[in-house]
């Protein structure tokens, strides 16, 4: 995950004064549109324009970031009994420390709450961290599922959620994202109100299809850790996690049932940023 002060906002789609003649050609003109506005559409221009500094920032901006969050983090997201034994216990299991930030937790359960979401999925379960702070927006009667390939994630994460009160509301489902979100389809289950996407970048493309399958008009999907420190730019970059997080962009870009931003962000977790979409068909 990456959390903290939202720097920047790129549109995905690629707007028009006038409306578009119909569906298949507006959905032509904005992938088109995305890649016609992308400056680097071949990585020696990238690395011309971007080298020697390539996706670094100083020790200094690390901690100013830092800094900054911290002092927000006091202020609006105070320690938290739950989420600190969270976290600690998912420190001393020994999994990685790539959970959200505090101030990003925060905003995933303003939004859902905002959105007044009753069921809510995770693709990506980790430690449980960001799950709780999903399942506190749920009303009485809410569901939440979170899909952890780890079984040894999954457990830590079912103690956390369990002591954080939410057992009955939250179910964690081990096995491959992708196949669980199939059998989810399978099953027929009713529509997914808000959609939170933090697990393998590489997988993205495939969870952001499998989630519009899930979704109904008026879904909000999140996904996390988008930007990559600035690496998603640069069209030829040979890590597969630039790669697909590229490709989920270019498919939202070009899909009709969504519409979606991705800001940005600086913080405590570094120079990273969040798509957001909102299902419309």
């Amino acid at each position: 995950g990456t959390g903290g002060v939202p720097a920047r906002a790129v549109w995905i789609r690629s707007g028009s004064a006038t409306r578009p003649p119909g569906p298949a050609t507006a959905k032509a003109s904005r992938f088109e549109g995305a890649t016609r506005h992308s400056r680097y559409r071949s990585r020696a221009k990238f690395l011309s324009d971007f080298a020697p500094r390539i996706w670094q920032t100083s020790k200094m901006d690390q901690q100013l970031w830092k800094a900054v969050d911290d002092y927000l983090v006091s202020l609006l997201a105070p320690p938290d009994p739950s989420l600190d034994a969270a976290l600690s216990d998912s420190t001393s299991s020994g999994l990685p420390a790539i959970n959200v930030a505090p101030n990003q937790g925060k905003l995933l359960e303003l939004l859902a709450r905002i959105h007044g979401s009753r069921r809510i999925l995770e693709i990506g379960t980790l430690g449980g961290y960001s799950t709780i702070w999903l399942a506190r927006a749920l009303p009485e009667n809410g569901e939440l599922i979170s899909l952890e390939l780890d079984p040894r994630h999954a457990e830590v994460a079912r103690v956390n959620i369990e002591r954080a009160g939410f057992a009955t509301s939250v179910d964690v489902r081990i096995g491959s994202a992708v196949e669980s979100l199939r059998d989810l389809v399978n099953e027929e289950v009713e529509p997914f109100d808000f959609v939170f996407i933090d697990a393998d970048k590489e997988s993205y493309p495939e969870y952001f299809d499998l989630a519009l399958t899930l979704s109904r008009p008026g879904t909000m999907i999140v996904a996390d850790n988008v930007v990559r420190a600035g690496a998603v730019i640069d069209p030829e970059n040979p890590d597969e996690r630039v790669k697909g997080v590229r490709t989920f962009l270019e498919l939202a870009a070009a899909d009709d049932r969504v519409e979606g931003t991705v800001i940005q962000t600086v913080g405590s977790k570094g120079y990273d940023g969040f798509a957001l979409l909102l299902v419309t068909g």
